[in-house]
């Protein structure tokens, strides 16, 4: 500091100065951030569209779990509803012969 000049001149100077260094800092880190941004928004973006391409595999796989208990189901009450069928017409003969 210089002697000659008064303190609150040099105060001043001082203040000055470190304001315009916490500026220049402040928008170099403002820069690196919003290129960060763009290099985090660039890999993001693909998975993004392959996340979807997953869920439409699952659902189409969903869907396909979902079809064959349907069949299996709809198979198992054809097997019951064409035994008891069956087991009807064998009645039916039965009181017809008597």
């Amino acid at each position: 500091m210089d002697d000659e000049k008064p303190i609150t001149e040099q105060v001043m100077e001082t203040m000055t100065t470190a304001v315009e260094a916490t500026k220049d800092a402040a928008v170099t880190a403002v820069k690196k951030v919003k290129k960060a941004a763009k290099k985090v928004a660039k890999k993001v973006a693909p998975k993004k569209a392959s996340k979807k391409k997953a869920a439409k595999k699952s659902s189409k796989k969903a869907a396909k779990k979902s079809s064959k208990k349907a069949a299996k189901k709809s198979a198992k009450k054809a097997v019951k509803t064409s035994a008891k069928k069956a087991a009807k017409k064998k009645k039916k003969a039965k009181k017809s012969k008597r």
